[in-house]
């Protein structure tokens, strides 16, 4: 014998109902960074990140396919262009008789083998650059910083401000004060927009004057890729930087899961 069910007053039967529905996720481990000044490097306060940002398992095989991916972009597309023997300017009359000159066969003047001829197998225009998934040049992303907060080398400050003279020996001092520089295995700095004093103190000068390169880099947020976060000792980021690349770099997170609902 069937029993009637009393159905809540606050919702409505729908028999096109779907058995699943959307619910939020399950909440996510943070773990915690510290925040310095910048350049005096006194801690000011402590910030949570999700664990899905700051710290995944390291992965070689993600990190090594996003690095070629970089690497074939900044390759581009290549103009070098050569003539084959068919784009040759010339006459397609035969130079000699193919037999009882004792000499090998030959065509026409237009031959790989002769001066001024075509060029066998030479260069063409192409796109050298290659594909990668969206969702896995992210998780990439979020892999590299993750690796680098492992090890305790993802330092994150307040505020990056530029120094008072584009002169090299400033930015020295600061390297070698806070054990950044080419004694401690360099160190990148990574800034929210360029600032012309710092870049050039440290990139050197468009006029060649040399800058403290050799104590690490400086590039803004828009310039920054995997392979600059890997290639030194450590990371010196700003902290709206690091959200603002978190941010971009999040469209493989699921940020709603399915769940099945029983009535």
């Amino acid at each position: 014998m069937a029993t009637e069910v009393q159905l809540p007053q606050n919702e409505t039967y729908n028999p096109f109902t779907p058995s699943l529905m959307r619910r939020p996720p399950p909440p996510v481990p943070e773990v915690l960074a510290t925040v310095y000044s910048f350049p005096e490097m006194e801690p000011l306060r402590f910030t949570h990140y999700p664990a899905n940002h700051l710290y995944l398992p390291l992965r070689r095989d993600i990190l090594q396919r996003a690095v070629v991916y970089e690497a074939d972009v900044e390759r581009g597309f290549r103009t070098a262009n050569t003539k084959w023997r068919s784009e040759v300017h010339g006459s397609n009359r035969k130079i000699r008789q193919q037999k009882g000159t004792g000499k090998a066969r030959l065509g026409n003047k237009k031959s790989p083998m002769l001066r001024g001829g075509g060029v066998a197998f030479g260069p063409k225009p192409r796109d050298m650059s290659s594909q990668l998934p969206r969702k896995i040049y992210d998780l990439a992303w979020r892999t590299a910083l993750s690796y680098r907060y492992r090890r305790g080398e993802l330092i994150v400050v307040q505020k990056v401000q530029d120094i008072e003279m584009e002169e090299s020996r400033w930015i020295e001092r600061i390297m070698e004060w806070n054990h950044w520089g080419k004694e401690d295995g360099r160190s990148m700095l990574v800034t929210r927009r360029v600032m012309p004093k710092l870049f050039e103190a440290l990139n050197g000068s468009k006029e060649g004057q040399p800058g403290a390169g050799q104590h690490g880099k400086v590039k803004d947020e828009a310039n920054i890729d995997i392979r600059g976060l890997l290639g030194m000792g450590r990371v010196v980021i700003e902290k709206r930087s690091l959200d603002s690349i978190l941010k971009n770099h999040s469209s493989d997170l699921n940020m709603t899961v399915p769940s099945a609902t029983y009535n």
